[in-house]
């Protein structure tokens, strides 16, 4: 049974029962319903705001692990660009110094920042350092391609200057260990026929008819033939990267034009053909057709003493022999 309840009503002075109507009961209940909706709507955000549900703290550790690999990734980048920095340096300050050639031009390969690429990764927590990272990722692989270019040319240039090494005219033309058969060298003496004082364009070695004589380089034999003034018996070695050797007065030569000659084979014997006084060998090097000092091309097989000495012996004011 409900509950009859009472007001005291001053005007009257007295006890009223308290009449409900059917409408206050219902406003009451909505009421009541309504507090409860939203007591329980603040009890559940401020439960979201302090305490993870199972997802998020699955996204949130997930998050993290991205967070530490791209702070890996950066730290791999910068030793991956520090180490390119010490290839390109060597690049241009040893490789390409030894073989004299350009240094590589590195261009860069920065992608547009509205590229699709970059619009992709636009709103993400971390879309600068991305951004970032990925500039510099293309940054590199374009160097990468630049120094595997210069590292396949630099390969060409080695092969050449394996070749040029090998070509270059860089022996005495015969057995010469005592140094004491070189008996004119290069510049102006006088000449033994005509007695005048002329440019000598090679050096004179002396030696007995028969005296094997060598090729200084590899190249190809250009000319093998006689004449019957001036060299007499001679030959002439095409060593590629302009250089030309010539051995003259042969008394019998060995090879034959368009040969292929490798340094220290046998092309030929001391003679005293064409225009001679006594036996020897005429032997000179040219440079670009520019005829050049012999002794300077003779480093593979003299020491520095050696060397000192060949000069002083080239350098005396003695008559030729052709």
């Amino acid at each position: 049974m409900a509950k009859i309840k009472y007001f005291y009503n001053p005007h009257k002075l007295d006890f009223e029962k308290v009449r409900t109507s059917f409408t206050s009961v219902i406003l009451r209940f909505f009421g009541f319903l309504s507090a409860s909706i939203v007591a329980g709507a603040i009890m559940v955000l401020a439960l979201y705001s302090f305490i993870d549900s199972p997802k998020e703290r699955i996204l949130k550790r997930e998050n993290e692990l991205y967070r530490e690999e791209l702070r890996r990734m950066e730290y791999r980048v910068s030793e991956l660009s520090t180490s390119m920095a010490e290839l390109q340096d060597k690049d241009a300050t040893i490789y390409r110094a030894i073989f004299e050639a350009e240094p590589v031009k590195y261009k860069s390969t920065k992608v547009n920042p509205n590229s699709y690429k970059y619009k992709s990764i636009a709103g993400l927590e971390y879309a600068a350092e991305l951004e970032k990272l990925s500039n510099k990722i293309d940054e590199l692989t374009g160097m990468v391609t630049t120094q595997n270019r210069s590292f396949d040319e630099l390969t060409k240039l080695a092969q050449n200057k394996t070749d040029f090494l090998a070509s270059i005219p860089a022996i005495q033309p015969i057995a010469n260990k005592d140094l004491k058969r070189i008996a004119s060298g290069f510049g102006y003496r006088v000449h033994p026929i005509y007695k005048t004082y002329k440019f000598h364009s090679g050096i004179d070695f002396t030696a007995p008819r028969r005296t094997p004589v060598y090729a200084t380089g590899n190249g190809t034999v250009e000319i093998a033939k006689y004449e019957g003034r001036g060299y007499g018996n001679h030959i002439i070695i095409n060593h590629g990267f302009g250089y030309e050797s010539l051995y003259g007065h042969l008394s019998s030569i060995e090879v034959s034009e368009r040969q292929k000659i490798k340094r220290g084979e046998l092309i030929g014997y001391v003679g005293s053909t064409g225009t001679s006084t006594a036996p020897h060998l005429h032997y000179e090097v040219a440079k670009n057709n520019k005829k050049v000092n012999p002794i300077n091309y003779f480093f593979n097989d003299v020491t520095e003493d050696d060397y000192n000495a060949i000069r002083d012996i080239a350098s005396r004011q003695t008559q030729s022999f052709d």
